[in-house]
């Protein structure tokens, strides 16, 4: 049970959270922290949240755990705000896409030795943002990434745990170096494909035509081109090393296709889509 949660970033994902604790009991007060009052009153008046502060640091006080569900870019001035006011007891997590980044931003601020950061990030989400987005089911059945640290306090490991399986989420471990590799090819990647396959289609000189015509492949494929900017702009900047990895092992293969292509070898081709096909469909028969 906790007895005061204090998110930062009442959208999607911080709302989503708060709503399922709501539903489940598991937390007797939520409250919201931001810049925006009128975001935060529409949280309130949403029921996402019971009160909010436009002061991190007031927020804080009293608070037993405190989720930080902002843009990557705005962890560490977010950390320097809070640390004074922090208890000793409270636990620090966080829903951030990339790991690497955080952790070293909290050893930075809190110290190499601070215990009670538990970092984490759930796979779930939606191209809508905002805490109007936001639903009590969102998690159920999805994965919640956590990456501890080899000195990270283990009843602050087990509260976080327990926290999300209130929502239904799906609980594992990882390494933090593993878990950036991972989310690199299986997210950031597909997310900069779909935001550079619109940039490149807005940049052609037929345009106009090719976006009135552009059917439902178009459509899934660029759905998460919707995403909110400046979200994506701070994960790309901050797993720099493991998405430039993997977007030069696609611009690799995607150079293969196009030899095949200009070779007119039909047949190398067929293979190559019919292997992808069955790699595709076996993931989702296993869902």
């Amino acid at each position: 049970m906790i007895k005061k949660l204090v998110i930062f970033g009442v959208g999607l994902i911080g709302g989503s959270l708060a709503l399922a604790l709501r539903d489940a009991h598991f937390c007797e007060t939520v409250v919201g922290c931001s810049r925006n009052a009128a975001h935060l009153q529409k949280a309130v008046d949403l029921g996402v949240i019971d009160s909010f502060s436009l002061d991190p640091a007031e927020a804080v006080r009293d608070a037993d755990m405190v989720l930080l569900a902002v843009p990557m870019g705005a962890m560490r001035h977010l950390l320097q705000q809070i640390k004074p006011a922090l208890s000793a007891d409270a636990i620090l997590t966080d829903a951030g896409s990339t790991k690497g980044s955080i952790v070293a931003e909290v050893a930075q601020v809190f110290g190499a030795d601070f215990t009670r950061f538990v970092p984490g990030h759930p796979i779930a989400g939606r191209e809508k943002s905002g805490v109007e987005a936001a639903i009590p089911d969102l998690y159920v059945n999805r994965r919640v990434i956590l990456t501890p640290q080899a000195h990270t306090d283990a009843d602050a490991i087990a509260k976080v745990e327990a926290m999300w399986r209130v929502t239904g989420a799906l609980l594992e471990q990882m390494p933090v170096e593993l878990h950036d590799q991972v989310l690199a090819a299986t997210s950031h990647l597909p997310h900069v494909l779909a935001f550079s396959l619109v940039d490149t289609l807005l940049n052609m000189p037929q345009r106009e035509d090719i976006l009135r015509y552009a059917a439902g492949g178009f459509r899934d494929f660029t759905r998460i081109a919707s995403s909110d900017p400046v979200m994506w702009r701070d994960i790309c900047l901050t797993n720099k090393a493991a998405i430039l990895a993997v977007i030069a092992a696609f611009q690799h293969n995607l150079g293969e296709f196009a030899a095949l292509i200009e070779a007119q070898d039909g047949e190398s081709l067929h293979n190559r889509m019919a292997n992808a096909k069955q790699a595709r469909d076996n993931y989702v028969a296993s869902l």
